[in-house]
């Protein structure tokens, strides 16, 4: 079967013409700012694209907490709906159902479009009310939940999770996903209607430039001693042992070497208690966060649960010689011994030997670091708004004329 959006009936999207159409885009989302995590941040961002280019946006998502307040602005209108806090992820909440008053809004204020960008209680309900309705819908897959859950104690729930998933993005015209290989896992996994809308980095934000002395002082670095760095949550899904395992390599190579951890999680404490030599620094963000980023030299990113992982880019953004698995964004935008090292997927051995020799050869670190940033250059999130809002529009036609014809190519990655 051909993987294609809407009826399997392809045209090519970079022949869509320009146009000024405003839409009218409910966007449903069970995390976003000033939550932090890489679905809030790539959600954000595109709500605050579709916002500037005039389109007309209705948030749905959980309350945040007890004094969260619906924003109303120029261009967006939240509904807060009620939430439940997840556990061992805090501070994040997944909505509850609420199909009835989904129902209700839509049927008062009619979207042209409702993107699902999260998968649950109230990504379903959403979708099941937009069917009902018969508005056109689309929907993100950002998080690889399935994987997570042999992580969490409830690996037994591995395949109702699986078939939950593909039946909810089964049942909308198109699912985005951010790279190819995702794209060619579900499609095997048999999810219909697949197609490429990438992730860009702000490479303003995330810059060689932020690099501060008087922050590595902080961690006890000289100006050429190696910093290592590591972004994420502190959870076992991030396969935080390997992290550990390569930089003891690495420090027999470099006695002088700083571990610093950036992030929070339930494992912080365990792992606090028993690497007391290490630099916890907890949860970073904005202009702190980038600092972070370009004090350091190496970015180890062992991670085997990703969808795309955000923190690759804004590591090779930085400037860093990033070590991580080939796969995700790194095996997007990594090759190997030229801008950045690459293991084969889930080979811990290969991975600590790459981080190892790194650790040994500070011409390939800074030459890994220079390149990863050129490459990082390129990859702007305009042409990834872009993308979506074609998508989007093209969606929204095909609703418009009840053409079956009209579809989105996506059996080639969209450059």
């Amino acid at each position: 079967m051909q993987s294609g959006c809407m009826n399997d009936m392809p045209i090519i999207l970079q022949s869509l013409p320009t146009s000024k159409q405003m839409m009218r885009i409910a966007v449903v989302t069970e995390t976003y700012p000033p939550e932090i995590n890489g679905v809030a941040m790539t959600i954000g961002r595109m709500v605050s694209a579709l916002q500037e280019r005039d389109h007309q946006i209705q948030l749905i998502r959980p309350r945040q907490s007890e004094i969260d307040t619906p924003l109303q602005e120029k261009h967006i209108e939240e509904v807060l709906q009620r939430g439940m806090s997840i556990p061992r992820y805090d501070g994040l909440k997944m909505g509850l159902p609420a199909k009835s008053a989904l129902l209700r809004l839509w049927t008062i204020k009619r979207p042209d479009i409702v993107h699902i960008a999260t998968e649950g209680p109230l990504g379903w309900s959403a979708l099941s009310a937009a069917n009902k309705l018969k508005i056109p819908t689309s929907t993100d897959f950002h998080t690889n939940f399935h994987v997570y859950s042999k992580h969490y104690g409830f690996g037994w729930l591995r395949k109702p999770i699986i078939a939950y998933l593909r039946k909810l993005h089964n049942k909308a015209l198109c699912t985005m996903v951010p790279t190819e290989g995702i794209r060619k896992e579900l499609f095997e996994s048999g999810y219909e209607n697949l197609i490429v809308v990438r992730r860009g980095v702000d490479t303003q934000l995330f810059n060689p430039a932020k690099r501060s002395q008087a922050l590595r002082t902080q961690w006890g670095a000289g100006e050429k001693d190696l910093v290592v760095l590591y972004v994420g949550r502190l959870a076992p899904e991030k396969n935080l042992p390997v992290v550990l395992s390569a930089f003891n390599k690495m420090r027999q190579k470099r006695p002088e070497a700083k571990l610093v951890l950036v992030g929070d999680g339930p494992e912080r404490g365990e792992l606090e208690h028993l690497n007391p030599g290490h630099i916890f620094a907890g949860m970073r963000t904005g202009e702190d966060l980038a600092a972070h980023y370009a004090s350091a030299d190496a970015f180890l990113f062992p991670s085997i649960t990703e969808t795309y992982g955000n923190v690759t880019m804004e590591a090779m953004a930085s400037g860093l010689a990033v070590v991580a698995y080939d796969y995700a964004a790194a095996a997007e935008h990594i090759r190997n011994g030229q801008n950045g090292l690459v293991a084969m997927f889930d080979n811990e051995r290969q991975f600590i030997e790459q981080a190892a020799a790194l650790a040994a050869d500070d011409v390939a670190l800074a030459e890994l670091g220079k390149n990863a940033r050129i490459t990082a250059e390129n990859i702007d999130w305009k042409d990834i708004h872009d993308q979506f809002e074609q998508v989007l529009l093209k969606i929204v036609k095909r609703g418009e004329s009840n053409d079956s014809e009209i579809s989105l190519e996506t059996s080639q990655p969209l450059g």
